[in-house]
């Protein structure tokens, strides 16, 4: 029975990415689309990866992402549009028909590295396109996020507040190609 006990495995721990608490812009009637979003192979896992030093990382068995990584960067992104553009018409793509949204937001997500302890870093390319007329706009998130507390806990939600940070910067494109000539 000593045995047993001994060799246990400690509880699995489920994160997800949360929507920020921004003040909710005027209600609007856009519509947006988010993704496909794309993000590394190396951190593409349900397990949370975490950079132990130079050129190593580590993959957590018992601390996880509750959906694939993607999805809850669409999903936070999408929410968070919800609020910023006061678009009540935030999908993400997988459940979006094609031609009912007037943006579509694809996010390629190049780095999400994190070390507890210290600090995430994330970085993505994104191109927001206005369906009529075909405009776009691309632009780089780039944010470096120190960690104020250690663990699980303090990684994702830093890494909401860099999707946050995503999201304004995606949401500020929609602002300007919704004002530019067609």
């Amino acid at each position: 029975m000593l045995l047993a006990v001994g060799c246990a495995s400690p509880p699995s721990r489920f994160y997800t990415l949360s929507a920020a608490s921004a003040p909710a812009a005027p209600p609007s009637s856009r519509s947006v689309s988010v993704g496909p979003v794309s993000v590394p192979a190396s951190v593409d896992r349900p397990e949370i990866v975490v950079t132990d030093g130079p050129n190593q990382v580590r993959i957590d068995e018992f601390n996880r992402w509750a959906s694939p990584l993607k999805s809850e960067i669409a999903r936070a992104v999408a929410e968070n549009l919800v609020l910023m553009l006061g678009a009540d018409r935030v999908t993400q793509a997988a459940q979006t028909a094609t031609a009912d949204v007037q943006y579509r937001a694809l996010i390629e997500v190049q780095r999400l590295d994190s070390t507890p302890g210290e600090a995430i870093t994330f970085e993505a390319v994104w191109v927001v396109r206005r369906t009529a007329g075909g405009q776009s706009l691309t632009g780089r998130t780039r944010v470096r996020e120190p960690l104020r507390e250690s663990g699980y806990p303090a990684v994702a939600a830093a890494h909401s507040r860099a999707v946050a940070r995503l999201s304004e910067d995606i949401a500020e494109a929609v602002r300007t190609l919704e004002i530019a000539p067609r």
